[in-house]
């Protein structure tokens, strides 16, 4: 009946599991035998060779990926309702010493490589102007919008033109590539992507996200920068634990085509409702207040996503049988 977060989920039972497993005696901090499988384990899934972090947010993943890619004067594009400029207290700044979120519009919480061309054209090149150093964008957006390949590559051939560097905040990452059914390659370094910041905790995970340099020259510092940030753990063996439980047998994607697989039955329900195209895991729909009420009354938990909308999102915990109560309340409002 919780539909207003997937952090709201349980944790799966196999990274509880996992947890278990590595509650014995091994180097502290990210010297441990779990710790040193995350390199290897990712340069597997991506096909490449990578540097692989674990972090205990996302909000650490995001800031220390641009916090390696920029200088305290320079500035990081993003769209005005990234998840970095809006949900990350500043954080962002903090790591990177001062560095400004250059804003900018794009419907659905997308960027497109024209509206960053037109905002590096409009900028000087002079000291009295912050000059951008990165792109960020985030997959699946704020709104729930999945960008494709070609997209990702679009924007990596501005940043590549114009010497910046190019983040990506994957935080429901793992739903937009159960939504494309592309490989993680195709959608991140192969596209361009320099650095990557890999949700597993809305998908299933406690506590851990990893924090993925494809450009690997980018984390040697990042290492003491994140301990300087507080996040190495003494005891990253857990933190390593979950996430490779989470991919181990590709659980990430299996956990996020069931979320997927359940916000598509809300959708149907929702008809001409809805705000966007329902592309991930989370579904905008037009709701009065009336209406929000009776949902609520009738025991379901949303958002409310400005004056007469809300947002609802289906997570790896809720089969169908769970989900089709709010369908069947929806489509009868």
């Amino acid at each position: 009946m919780r539909f207003f977060s997937d952090n709201a989920a349980s944790v799966h039972p196999k990274v509880l599991e996992a947890l278990a497993a590595a509650n014995g005696p091994d180097t502290a901090y990210d010297g441990d035998a779990l710790s040193g499988r995350l390199n290897a384990a990712f340069s597997d899934l991506f096909e490449t060779e990578v540097e692989a972090l674990w972090v205990a947010t996302g909000t650490a993943a995001n800031s220390l990926a641009l916090a390696a890619m920029c200088q305290p004067h320079q500035g990081v594009i993003c769209h005005r309702e990234a998840h970095i400029e809006q949900d990350e207290a500043g954080a962002p700044g903090f790591f990177t010493g001062g560095a400004k979120l250059m804003l900018l519009d794009g419907e659905g919480a997308k960027l497109s490589p024209e509206s960053v061309e037109a905002c590096c054209r409009a900028i000087r090149d002079d000291v009295h102007q912050v000059q951008p150093a990165a792109v960020s964008i985030t997959n699946a957006s704020e709104y729930g919008l999945v960008y494709r390949p070609d997209e990702v590559a679009g924007l990596a051939e501005v940043c590549k033109a114009r010497g910046l560097s190019l983040h990506m905040d994957g935080a429901r990452f793992a739903n937009a590539v159960a939504t494309l059914g592309c490989s993680p390659a195709e959608l991140t370094w192969k596209a361009g992507v320099d650095a990557f910041s890999f949700g597993f905790v809305k998908n299933g995970g406690m506590s851990a996200e990893a924090l993925i340099f494809f450009d690997r020259e980018m984390a040697g510092d990042t290492h003491y920068r994140r301990k300087r940030a507080g996040h190495l753990q003494s005891k990253g063996r857990f933190l390593a634990a979950q996430i490779l439980a989470m991919l181990e047998d590709d659980l990430w994607l299996e956990n996020a085509g069931v979320a997927n697989a359940g916000a598509q039955i809300i959708a149907e329900a929702a008809g001409d409702r809805l705000l966007y195209p329902v592309e991930a895991n989370e579904i905008f729909i037009r709701l009065s207040a009336d209406e929000a009420e009776k949902l609520r009354g009738a025991g379901f938990d949303f958002y409310d996503w400005g004056e007469g909308q809300a947002r609802l999102v289906t997570s790896w915990n809720q089969s169908a049988e769970n989900i089709r109560p709010l369908a069947e309340a929806i489509a009868s409002l």
